[in-house]
């Protein structure tokens, strides 16, 4: 057994603010583990055509890290340079155990230890266990009834099979969120045909983006005007809370007549524009930057096919569709997102007693400021319930994470006892604040069911608020909050 101070899972983003974060604070004895045979998280697992950053790229990168990045939105080949940067200079690597996949984590309570046992590399203990494999990375893909019987090829855009020629192709594409809406601009030239199934249409909002010139990029290497126009896009997305909570009429007044107007300019049919009409308040689904989908969606090889159409079975040669139509493809494409929510950890955990983590999640995931877990001592979820965010930089909530993480590791030194725990009544004074507060958002009363809610119909991806007052939260430790062991 391989023992550690602290075992961080995952090595994304979280994974690696974490590590950065201990390092700084002198912690060298810990270890990340991941899954696949290759570190970087979501930037260098998703990879598929027209794969790119929906966040302006000087906001949306670790703060201690500035870039002279090439434009306002890269693109994934970009981040991945960017993420592997991060790690090759802060010596990750060389700290790393890959294709550690967990099997399952629990605490053994009289030593005050995490056991963290693996499939293939061993098994690991460690007094602090950070769980940072990040809510985007558990693929779903729908149990439609043959899915299995299809003959031709089929993949996730999560593992994109770059080996698969798709020139003069006829395919089809479950799904049109976020990742479709990449996807299918990028191959809708290229395929013989595209079938689109939507189950509903989402709001889609012109992106902004912008190539930097090379002075730009010479600009952006002086750190102090890197961090002057992070914190202008900052403030100016910080704005966007106002409506997603106070401001209905803002919402409409403002960002839905842009996306009416965006639709109307780029989808001259009137049959498709209305398929792809929203009938819900923009917003309780994840806004889409896009100035390339409808012109795609528009072509004369692509066929959208709404709820109204959609897939009735999925049979040897391809679809048919609840209208009797076969659709007959050579490859499907699943762009049906992640177990964002009731799946945001993928791996048992068993915590004070054996008590199960998922048990505890049975109604519904939750924790104080969406990281600590009453019953699971020196335990700390990154991007765990309520820490999503809809309207800036994920990066930002994770590093306000790490502010309270290592404050309770500092806490806990301190103390000289060998365990943190929450309180009870501390996670459920915070659950009631935050769900109280979820009953203002466009999130839970814009008309919509989104991947934002669990089964329960408790949104549990967003943090509802703006991204200042998680942070203000996440930086005054209450130690009446915790109790020490």
């Amino acid at each position: 057994m391989q023992a550690y101070q602290v075992v961080i899972i995952g090595s994304g983003f979280g994974g690696q603010c974490a590590a950065i974060r201990l390092q700084e604070q002198g912690i060298s004895d810990f270890r990340i583990l991941e899954r696949r045979d290759f570190m970087g998280g979501t930037w260098c697992q998703n990879s598929y055509p027209g794969a790119a950053v929906d966040v302006q790229s000087p906001l949306y990168s670790i703060s201690s890290e500035p870039y002279q990045w090439s434009q306002m939105f890269v693109e994934q080949d970009e981040l991945q340079r960017y993420t592997n940067m991060v790690i090759d200079k802060h010596g990750l690597r060389d700290k790393t155990t890959l294709n550690a996949n967990v099997r399952q984590v629990r605490w053994d309570e009289e030593r005050k230890r995490w056991i963290v046992e693996t499939e293939a590399a061993g098994t690991f203990e460690a007094q602090i266990l950070i769980n940072a494999s990040g809510p985007l990375s558990t693929p779903v893909i729908p149990n439609f009834p043959g899915r299995d019987s299809f003959q031709g090829k089929s993949f996730h855009t999560n593992a994109w099979d770059h080996s698969y020629d798709l020139r003069g192709k006829r395919v089809a594409i479950i799904g049109s969120g976020a990742s479709a809406a990449q996807v299918i601009p990028a191959i809708a030239g290229e395929v013989a045909s595209l079938h689109v199934f939507q189950r509903s249409p989402h709001w889609v909002l012109p992106r902004p983006d912008r190539r930097f010139s090379g002075f730009e990029r010479w600009l952006l290497g002086f750190k102090s005007l890197h961090k002057l126009l992070r914190w202008g896009i900052y403030w100016g997305l910080e704005t966007r809370v106002i409506g997603f909570k106070y401001s209905k009429t803002m919402l409409n007044v403002v960002a839905e007549r842009v996306a009416r107007k965006h639709l109307a300019t780029q989808v001259p049919d009137p049959v498709l524009r209305k398929k792809l009409t929203p009938d819900f308040t923009i917003g309780c689904k994840r806004i889409i930057l896009s100035s390339t989908l409808y012109p795609a969606l528009s072509r004369a090889n692509v066929k959208l096919h709404d709820k109204e159409d959609g897939i009735a079975e999925i049979n040897a040669g391809g679809i048919r569709t609840a209208q009797g139509e076969q659709v007959d493809v050579d490859l499907i494409i699943w762009s049906t997102g992640y177990d964002a929510t009731d799946g945001v950890i993928s791996y048992p955990v068993l915590g004070k007693g054996g008590q199960s983590l998922a048990k505890v999640w049975e109604e519904f995931p939750r924790a104080y400021l969406g990281t600590a877990i009453p019953g699971f001592p020196n335990f700390f979820v990154v991007t765990g319930p309520n820490t999503g965010i809809g309207h800036t930089s994920a990066i930002f909530i994770i590093e306000s994470q790490m502010n309270y993480i290592l404050d309770s590791l500092k806490r806990l030194k301190q103390s000289g006892k060998q365990s943190i725990e929450v309180r009870p009544e501390a996670e459920a004074e915070y659950t009631r604040m935050i769900h109280s507060e979820m009953e203002k958002t466009v999130w839970k009363a814009g008309g919509c069911r989104s991947w934002y809610q669990s089964k329960s119909g408790h949104v549990i991806a967003m943090f509802p608020g703006f991204s200042f007052t998680y942070r203000w939260l996440a930086a005054h430790f209450k130690p009446k909050h915790h109790r020490f062991a």
